[in-house]
């Protein structure tokens, strides 16, 4: 079964803002602004950490949720090969930032794909902000190790470290996050299997997991697919 990658490439509204948490061209954050007063959204994207994939390919879903009344803050990062550390010292840099740059008496919620799940899973165990109050990771790259021995996307896992093993920055060996975690996976992913987050389930077990029949990597993603139902059934179970 092939993937539907038609989200990737789909065009969306800009954000109403660019927001700057660094000097370095990629600690940006996309902003899109909502009506409604509810949590804030800081999404964090996917692409296996390579330098090819940024944030641009997550603006429908930035464009779809604030249409449905959340605010939301998609925040880029760098992706060096080799260089794991500049992307979570990214991560943490940005959490760090947002009540210089947006009101977040409300709190929020981490949402994460792919890499991107790996991590908002890892900064909800190793630095446990204040204000989240929930984690949703959508077809996380949740158990490095497991993903590098089936050496997913031609050895991400290895680029991204640059060799070795790092458990600090493995979900799956991490302390539970003290915010709840959800977890929601398609059946049919074949670029992240399923099997990667029940991995994490089965060491986290107090995790919220959904499985998604007949659902494959983006759809999660997708607001025009029929899985996107499944994430924001989530986001208002999670905070309303």
């Amino acid at each position: 079964m092939s993937e539907d990658r038609s989200v990737l490439t789909r065009a969306a509204r800009e954000p109403d803002e660019e927001l700057r948490y660094g000097d370095h061209p990629d600690q940006v954050i996309d902003y899109w602004h909502a009506k409604d007063y509810r949590s804030l959204i800081v999404f964090v994207h996917g692409g296996f950490w390579r330098p090819e994939y940024d944030r641009v390919h997550a603006r429908p879903l930035g464009e779809a949720l604030s249409a449905l009344g959340w605010p939301v803050l998609s925040l880029e990062y760098r992706r060096e090969p080799g260089n794991p550390d500049a992307s979570t010292s990214d991560v943490r840099t940005a959490l760090d930032a947002l009540p210089d740059l947006v009101d977040v008496h409300a709190g929020y919620v981490l949402i994460g794909h792919s890499a991107g799940g790996q991590l908002v899973l890892w900064a909800a165990s190793t630095l446990n902000p204040v204000r989240c109050r929930a984690v949703i990771a959508l077809a996380p790259v949740a158990d490095l190790l497991q993903a590098d021995q089936q050496g997913l996307d031609k050895g991400a896992v290895q680029a991204f470290i640059g060799g070795g093993v790092r458990n600090d920055l493995d979900p799956v060996h991490l302390p539970p996050s003290i915010a709840p975690v959800s977890l929601i996976h398609g059946l049919n992913d074949t670029v992240v299997p399923i099997g990667i987050t029940e991995s994490y389930f089965t060491a986290h077990p107090t995790a919220h997991f959904t499985r998604v029949p007949h659902c494959g990597h983006y759809q999660l993603i997708d607001p025009l697919s029929d899985a996107w139902h499944e994430v924001t059934t989530e986001l208002t179970r999670r905070i309303g």
